[in-house]
């Protein structure tokens, strides 16, 4: 298992180590002890899943403190552009993201730690994205800026136009990240 650091202080992208043959593949896609070595102590609570259609963008969120999570994400089938961006108001990297391909494919997962805000962007149809979660979801800590912020820039490296994007009513209604007060 490769774990790598990215620009991003914290943020972590593994990938594992696949076994094939004609009989398909094996990885080991959780160690840990290969994950504390790397500086992910995290206990994970809960595993949640999502199926979504090509051009579904779910983001930018994360959980206030102290429902704070630690995410470690992977797709199963299909394919996503995974974005972070920090949120940790000390951090040298404020406000900067990283994004990365995750598939079903290249089997890549990336760690993103609490003090991030979360998101990605569906590139095929029936993707399933699956999340590793250090503490329980609590509707009331949930926090946000809308995916498109001027100021982050974010680039979502897909060749989907804007007008066929899927977003949640609730995606539509996040912050700009100039009005966003950090908790963390």
């Amino acid at each position: 298992m490769q774990i790598t650091q990215t620009p991003l202080a914290g943020l972590l992208v593994i990938e594992p180590k696949v076994w094939k043959d004609n009989r398909g593949y094996f990885y080991e896609s959780y160690n840990a002890k290969l994950f504390a070595e790397a500086g992910i102590s995290a206990n994970f609570v809960q595993d949640n899943q999502s199926f979504s259609q090509k051009g579904a963008l779910r983001g930018m969120h994360a959980q206030s403190p102290p429902f704070e999570q630690g995410k470690l994400v992977r797709v199963l089938q299909g394919a996503v552009w995974d974005i972070a961006v920090d949120i940790r108001k000390a951090s040298p990297t404020y406000g900067q993201h990283f994004g990365v391909e995750l598939s079903s494919e290249n089997h890549k997962q990336l760690w993103v730690p609490p003090g991030f805000l979360h998101g990605f962007l569906t590139l095929e149809d029936q993707t399933i994205f699956t999340y590793k979660v250090s503490n329980y979801y609590d509707k009331a800590s949930e926090i946000g800026v809308m995916w498109n912020d001027p100021d982050l820039n974010i680039n979502w490296n897909a060749s989907i136009p804007e007008q066929d994007l899927l977003l949640s009513d609730k995606d539509l209604l996040l912050s700009a990240f100039k009005d966003f007060k950090s908790p963390f």
